[in-house]
């Protein structure tokens, strides 16, 4: 086929779609092809759907398969690779259903995935920002994803810690600092409302940063623990090639929010070191305000907290300004 681009496929079918499937693909074809034949066999059977893919240059064969798809497949082709963000964003913009799944091409659908997350979109209703779900790393079996929180440096990172049984149980959407946009539901309104993702960002942090912007909006975040989906994580070539540099451009933008979120942690800790001699505690009213904020009834962290992660964020902003001096 040389150098030729395949044409765009697209297919259309009668009304509208109900969800649409937006999925960048990167090489990876093998992948690709698993991810498609999962999700056309976990999809409840009376749910109208489409199915974007848009191809970012892939060289291995991939191009020339997708142009071989129907309906509910609609495909394009970049003419050059322009990055995880802007191939999302792209096909989005193509989409007809009034709900988004944003997946990537190198996960494994399981029956049962989808109910969970529409079931937490709706139960949200005005207030639903972006719903994630449970993903488990396809080569070792473990938890990859359960949420993203914040670490001590004030870097975002997956939750890896699946709550107790009990809690799964009788609390099934637990909400979330922000999710991984591996697997994501978001009403395609509020896409639109938040422009989808920043474009600067390369292949990492977008996601973060969109469920940073929802937030601000007054939405709420969350995952849903019944859904489980397998991951190859970071599959995709050069996944990991620019996560410096995003993360620097995610704190420079979010450093008070990362600063926050990450002093809940340190706080706990500290709190718990302190129960066993209460005296240890300053006075009445920091142990009360301490209380309140991890009960999630206080907004703001005790200034010890948020000292401490700042102090640690300041080292990490050191060495990335000696990384990225322009």
């Amino acid at each position: 086929m040389g150098n030729r681009r395949p044409a765009p496929v697209s297919s259309w079918s009668p009304g509208r779609p109900r969800l649409s499937v937006v999925t960048p693909t990167f090489n990876c074809l093998s992948l690709t092809k698993e991810m498609l034949a999962s999700l056309k066999a976990s999809m409840p059977p009376l749910l109208r759907y489409e199915v974007i893919l848009v191809d970012d240059g892939s060289t291995d064969g991939t191009r020339e398969w997708l142009s071989g798809l129907g309906p509910p497949f609609r495909v394009v082709f970049n003419e050059r690779n322009i990055g995880f963000g802007a191939s999302t964003n792209r096909g989005a913009s193509l989409a007809r259903g009034t709900v988004l799944a944003l997946l990537n091409n190198d996960l494994v659908l399981r029956r049962g995935w989808l109910g969970p997350m529409y079931q937490a979109l709706e139960a949200l209703g005005p207030f639903a920002g972006l719903v994630g779900n449970i993903q488990v790393n396809a080569a070792t079996g473990e938890v990859d994803h359960a949420g993203i929180g914040v670490n001590n440096k004030g870097k975002p990172e997956h939750i890896r810690q699946l709550p107790r049984l009990a809690s799964r149980v009788l609390l099934p959407v637990r909400g979330a600092f922000a999710v991984t946009g591996a697997c994501l539901l978001v009403h395609a309104s509020v896409w639109r409302r938040m422009g989808g993702f920043d474009e600067s960002y390369v292949n990492g942090c977008e996601d973060v940063d969109l469920c940073l912007r929802a937030r601000e909006a007054g939405l709420i975040n969350a995952v849903a623990l019944r859904s489980r989906v397998l991951h190859h994580v970071s599959a995709s070539p050069g996944r990991k090639l620019r996560d410096e540099e995003n993360t620097w451009r995610l704190v420079r933008r979010w450093r008070d929010k990362l600063a926050a979120e990450g002093s809940r942690e340190w706080t706990r800790e500290h709190f718990r070191g302190m129960l066993p001699e209460p005296r240890d505690f300053p006075d009445t009213a920091d142990a009360l305000r301490t209380a309140l904020y991890l009960l999630h009834l206080r907004r703001d962290p005790p200034q010890a907290a948020l000292d401490v992660r700042n102090a640690a964020i300041d080292v990490e902003v050191q060495r990335w300004q000696r990384l990225f001096p322009n």
